[in-house]
């Protein structure tokens, strides 16, 4: 009687020959080639040649080793099915009980930017076909795609034999595995070749791999984790302090967003529920926080806050003496890092990258899936847009500061800023008048000669109204409401400097 057979192809040598080493101990005989064959010989196991099966040798350079009927049918056949039983006799196939295999690295070629030939020779063929055809036959065959289940696996041989869950759970497993390799694969090739297809493609397929499990998500009921695609480069690092959050990550998409926005300059932003609550240009990061945490520092207790520029120590200094949940910046120095960590432990110190910059942005809701380009708004200029009563050229540097926060701010949005630091912001509102109302009294006295930013048009002249009460100097909006020359007209009369242009920056 034939032993059972166990077909192993990994280009992952790693624990390999311990597993080979385990199945002939059970009474398999070990079928590979190429490669993995010679491998297990050095390591001192007797090896089938799957050419010893197929009467083939490796062909194509390598490229055709295992597609083969003797193989595949190997495989593939239905133990107890007749006709498969009776196909098996008549061409001399030998069943195979167990498949392992791990494929070539696709992704650590992409992820180093490999030659477009170089590239195209890391798409495994072969291996795919053997774990698909495995894990479709589960209910007989054996699969296994990742060295941590060598030993589990082996544990069950041992003692009689796979179970039928197993099996099943593998398979599930190993068509993951495929399906997130052939994604990699549309990704990998994507970038490579130079094209990025339809703006909206009919389908999607996004690979994504898990990196942190989180400890719940935005509620203790919830499960969560933080998932990367496969050739994505990592947001930031972390340099100390507890796990990151659900809560914070979400946090941390507005930072990060912000930065992007006010890279140009030395800025700190404060964000508190996915939403500035303080925002500030200077010529410092330490004169910066200053000013964004006067904004709102009821709001901010309990925030994340971020810079454009290095954190050092003296900015350390000043961190400590908040409470935060992370503190985030390009660069940050080694004894600020020391600092933080001795005087605030649980506060996640990190170091922003630029190395993910997502072209889509992705929401799941009971709908469906939600899919939109991600692109930082342009910004307004003064050649396209007009000015509603006398034009304040002087203030366009506060206004383009008020409109950035505006554009990073929940809708419906309205921030009032002056000498490019928010001091008020009303986001998140349901109405644009309840937003201006709450950004005013917020500012108090520093509303007199500010500037006032909306996120999206004036349906009514309410919210210029208020400005003026108020005594703001200048309003930016973008305009498009079926009322704007009421709007407008009213602005006039009040005496008030708006300039409509620019593009709306709704988030909900």
């Amino acid at each position: 009687m034939d032993r059972p057979k166990a077909l192993l192809s990994v280009w992952d040598k790693d624990g390999i020959a311990e597993f080979a080493a385990s199945l002939v101990g059970a009474g398999y005989e070990i079928v590979s080639s190429s490669g993995t064959a010679k491998y297990l010989r050095d390591s001192g196991l007797d090896v089938t040649e799957a050419l010893d099966l197929t009467g083939l040798p490796s062909i194509l350079g390598g490229r055709v080793k295992t597609l083969h009927p003797v193989i595949m049918g190997g495989i593939l056949a239905r133990r107890g099915n007749s006709d498969d039983e009776r196909d098996c006799r008549e061409h001399g196939i030998s069943l195979i009980d167990v498949v392992v295999c791990t494929l070539y690295p696709f992704e650590a070629a992409a992820r180093g930017n490999a030659a477009k030939d170089e590239l195209i020779e890391k798409i495994d063929i072969g291996g795919v076909s053997l774990i698909r055809a495995a894990a479709k036959n589960h209910g007989h065959v054996t699969v296994v795609t990742d060295r941590a289940d060598y030993g589990p696996v082996a544990d069950a041989i041992k003692k009689g034999g796979t179970s039928a869950d197993m099996r099943r759970d593998l398979a599930i497993k190993a068509f993951l595995v495929t399906a997130s390799y052939d994604a990699t694969i549309h990704e990998g090739l994507t970038r490579a070749l130079g094209t990025s297809g339809k703006e909206e493609e009919d389908g999607m397929v996004i690979p994504l791999r898990r990196v942190q499990k989180l400890r719940y998500g935005e509620n203790p009921y919830q499960g969560a984790s933080l998932y990367m695609p496969t050739l994505a480069n990592p947001a930031f690092v972390q340099h100390s302090g507890k796990e990151l959050s659900y809560n914070n990550l979400l946090d941390l998409d507005t930072l990060l967003k912000g930065n992007a926005i006010f890279q140009s300059s030395c800025a700190c932003l404060i964000v508190k529920h996915t939403t500035p609550c303080g925002t500030a240009e200077a010529k410092t990061a330490a004169e910066a926080y200053d000013l964004a945490l006067a904004c709102d520092p009821v709001s901010a207790f309990g925030g994340i806050v971020g810079f454009t520029r290095r954190l050092d120590l003296s900015l350390a200094e000043k961190l400590a003496s908040h409470f935060f949940e992370i503190a985030a910046a390009p660069e940050i120095d080694l004894d600020a890092v020391e600092l933080l960590k001795s005087r605030r432990p649980n506060l996640r110190v990190l170091e922003i990258t630029g190395g993910y910059d997502p072209k889509e942005q992705v929401t799941a809701n009971r709908a469906g899936f939600l899919i939109q380009r991600e692109t930082l708004p342009p910004l307004p200029s003064q050649s396209e847009g007009r000015w509603i009563g006398t034009p304040r050229p002087d203030l366009w540097d506060d206004m383009l500061f008020a409109w950035r926060t505006a554009a990073l701010a929940k809708s419906n949005a309205i921030v009032l800023a002056r000498s490019s630091a928010s001091v008020g912001i009303g986001g998140g509102f349901t109405n644009r008048v309840d937003a201006a109302g709450y950004a005013i009294a917020q500012a108090g006295e520093k509303a007199r000669g500010a500037v006032m930013a909306s996120d999206a048009f004036f349906p009514f002249p309410d919210t210029a109204e208020l400005a003026a009460k108020a005594g703001v100097a200048a309003i930016i909006q973008p305009g498009g409401s079926v009322k704007d020359a009421e709007v407008e007209r009213r602005a006039l009369e009040l005496g008030i400097s708006m300039f409509v242009g620019g593009p709306r920056t709704f988030r909900h």
